[in-house]
């Protein structure tokens, strides 16, 4: 496997692994598949905002996963913390993908000077919080029935860690 910077030939991959992941999973909590326009146009977003889109490439040349982060919320007194996304294709999955992404999305938010990584996970999901758990996350918080997927009440966990110690936000 690996890890680079995702190019416009990896759309169709990413497309492949978002649409599995709405059509199968509650890791992400949208019900409408997108065509590669669409993920054209968010790789397009993600780059002018200056954020990573990382792909992991199995040795077949398939995207085996994909990840990235962007701001956490749109106001300018959070503009040291990012949240994360990060997916892996169902024939990838507990091989160590998910994990090589996340780290490479560390370094590079600590390149960027970012100062917090955030996290929303489906509660349920305890697969991918331990793995936030390995890497450092914490769960600050729990928000009860906030969304709703195949008919039933979702719970999200905030997972947060802290990428750097300093303590003035505008330090370089």
């Amino acid at each position: 496997m690996q890890l680079r910077d995702a190019t416009e030939a990896d759309l169709d991959g990413i497309t492949a692994i978002y649409n599995d992941a709405v059509a199968n999973t509650t890791a992400i909590w949208n019900e409408k598949l997108v065509d590669r326009d669409n993920r054209a146009r968010w790789m397009a977003d993600r780059r002018a905002a200056g954020y990573p889109i990382l792909v992991a490439e199995a040795a077949d040349g398939a995207v085996a996963g994909y990840a990235t982060f962007g701001d956490w919320r749109p106001f300018d007194g959070y503009r040291h913390t990012v949240e994360h996304s990060v997916y892996v294709a169902a024939s990838a999955r507990g091989q160590g993908v998910g994990e090589a992404l996340m780290r490479e999305l560390l370094t590079r938010a600590r390149l960027l000077r970012k100062h917090a990584m955030v996290a929303g996970v489906e509660a349920g999901n305890l697969a991918s919080i331990r793995l936030h758990e390995k890497l450092g996350f914490v769960t600050v918080g729990l928000m009860p029935e906030v969304g709703c997927k195949f008919g039933r009440w979702l719970d999200l966990a905030f997972l947060q860690i802290t990428l750097d110690d300093r303590r003035d936000p505008d330090a370089v």
